[in-house]
């Protein structure tokens, strides 16, 4: 029901305004962004929530109106002045701290910054289907496969339950789902979904870790309960965030050189 209802806000607001998309995200990030300061704090790192949930709407609204350069620039913009604030709302812990502040801002709104540039064009469904398609099917046959045939665990001291049969089963699945987006949505060569499949399975299941890296550091479970049965916002953006970019940047490459 929740990944229903996620889809269809998602497609819905793409179909009306890839504004309404944006102002979406936005939504998402700025929840995102809080539960990780949230979970900063039992690591005894604490940052005003409003510094870091007021960098989403600059960081996304830069996106949308001055595409990846000017997202750029407000990433710099952000990240140099939460640094001069935290410091004179309290020196102490300066470094632990702006540290904690930069890594969540260009992990959350930088990053899905790209979110919006993807959406920011006349093809705004079919890009975003690609980004979904990568995702979904890396997340859940790599879950499957791991849960049917896994026995080789495959980074350990992140995430146990992680698996090189799970790695297989989300290789074979998202290279086949990405030929197919790409052949029927955006009418490109199948072979190159395929390609792009690969690089996607590597950027989701980095996302993945680094976000399993994060909470066996803070020592959480969940990001929050914020999505009943399927723990915070940052919970569901993991893979997505790591793979945005990149599926942003291969897309920019195939378009300029019409491959």
């Amino acid at each position: 029901m929740v990944s229903a209802t996620i889809i269809a806000l998602v497609f819905g607001s793409l179909a009306i305004n890839p504004a309404i998309f944006a102002v979406l995200v936005a939504v998402a990030l700025m929840i995102a962004i809080r539960e990780l300061n949230h979970a900063y704090r039992t690591g005894g790192v604490s940052i005003p929530d409003w510094l870091l949930v007021a960098s989403v709407p600059i960081t996304i609204g830069a996106a949308w109106l001055g595409k990846v350069s000017l997202l750029a620039v407000a990433l710099a913009f952000v990240t140099t002045n939460v640094m001069v604030i935290l410091m004179f709302l309290n020196p102490a812990d300066f470094v632990k701290r702006s540290t904690a502040a930069v890594f969540a801002i260009f992990y959350i709104p930088f990053l899905g910054g790209f979110l919006v540039l993807l959406a920011h064009h006349d093809n705004s469904v079919a890009r975003i289907l690609t980004l979904v398609v990568l995702t979904s099917c890396n997340d859940t046959f790599a879950y499957l496969s791991g849960v049917l045939f896994g026995k080789h665990p495959l980074a350990p001291h992140i995430s146990p339950k992680k698996t090189w049969e799970g790695l297989i089963g989300s290789v074979a699945a998202t290279t086949v789902g990405a030929s197919l987006v790409f052949h029927f949505a955006l009418h490109r060569h199948w072979w190159l979904g395929a390609l792009i499949g690969l690089m996607a399975v590597a950027t989701a299941t980095c996302g993945d870790l680094i976000e399993s890296a994060m909470k066996r550091d803070l020592h959480i479970k969940d990001m929050s309960n914020f999505l009943p049965g399927h723990g915070g916002i940052l919970d569901r953006l993991d893979s997505i965030l790591f793979t945005a970019p990149a599926v942003w940047a291969v897309l920019e490459l195939v378009n300029r050189y019409q491959l």
